[in-house]
């Protein structure tokens, strides 16, 4: 069984960045990490910015993850959809890797036989559940987010419920941006406490431009910060997985 984790960036957002680096750069600079960037475009009565659907689109495909628009009343099972599904995307990844090593380069999961396949499926159904997984949450709060902020609060809280049902460790972090003295913000720090997440609600305000670029770096450097105080504590190597299809 492998051991390893998945990181995962999950940005959820209305629009267009307009501070600071290119976003979709920043986003490639994750996938070479191993952290995969998944987007979750929010919008209101059928409205969202041409420009905002290229980027958000564009920063998922940089990132090696999953984008999705949707309207803010679908957010909440959306935000599980996404999460899961860039879990699965990983380990298939990892899988196809390994199928590769021992049937040959061109050989992915695609080509098993049906039954063959199938059994594959379900190793990566059951990895989906066990394996460690590390999510920071980066929550756009810049002003067109005012009155999509409520249904944000709900969406983190069911996402919090359900990964409690999964036998795997998760630790989550939540960022905001802009943030109220900087463009980005923490306003929750590493945590496996999936009920910390009611505790930030209300810190949550909305107001002012949208560094998309500059928070995903301030994301990158979060993942950097815990590894190395974990490698500090442990004196060990883990792996990750870091291959993402």
């Amino acid at each position: 069984m492998y051991t390893g984790k998945i990181r995962q960036i999950l940005l959820i957002t209305d629009g267009c960045s307009n501070q600071g680096e290119d976003p979709i750069a920043m986003a490639a600079l994750a996938k070479e990490q191993g952290i995969t960037v998944n987007v979750i475009g929010v919008m209101e009565h059928d409205v969202i910015d041409e420009k905002g659907m290229t980027e958000i689109e564009g920063i998922a495909a940089s990132g090696g993850g999953v984008s999705q628009i949707v309207y803010a009343k679908q957010l909440s099972q959306t935000v599980q959809m996404v999460t899961r599904k860039a879990m699965n995307q990983t380990i298939q990844g990892v899988v196809n890797r390994e199928l590769q090593q021992i049937l040959g380069r061109s050989q992915t999961m695609e080509d098993l036989p049906p039954e063959k396949r199938g059994e594959v499926m379900e190793v990566v159904d059951e990895l989906g559940e066990t394996v460690d997984l590390e999510v920071l949450i980066l929550v756009d709060t810049s002003a067109s987010m005012k009155h999509k902020l409520e249904t944000v609060k709900e969406a983190l809280l069911d996402l919090s419920l359900s990964l409690t049902a999964r036998t795997g460790n998760n630790h989550f972090s939540v960022f905001v941006f802009p943030g109220k003295k900087n463009n980005v913000e923490k306003l929750l720090d590493w945590t496996p406490k999936l009920q910390s997440l009611t505790s930030i609600f209300s810190q949550l305000s909305t107001g002012g431009i949208t560094p998309t670029g500059p928070a995903l770096r301030a994301a990158l450097s979060s993942f950097d910060e815990k590894r190395s105080l974990r490698s500090l504590l442990s004196n060990d190597d883990e792996s990750f997985f870091e291959e993402s299809v």
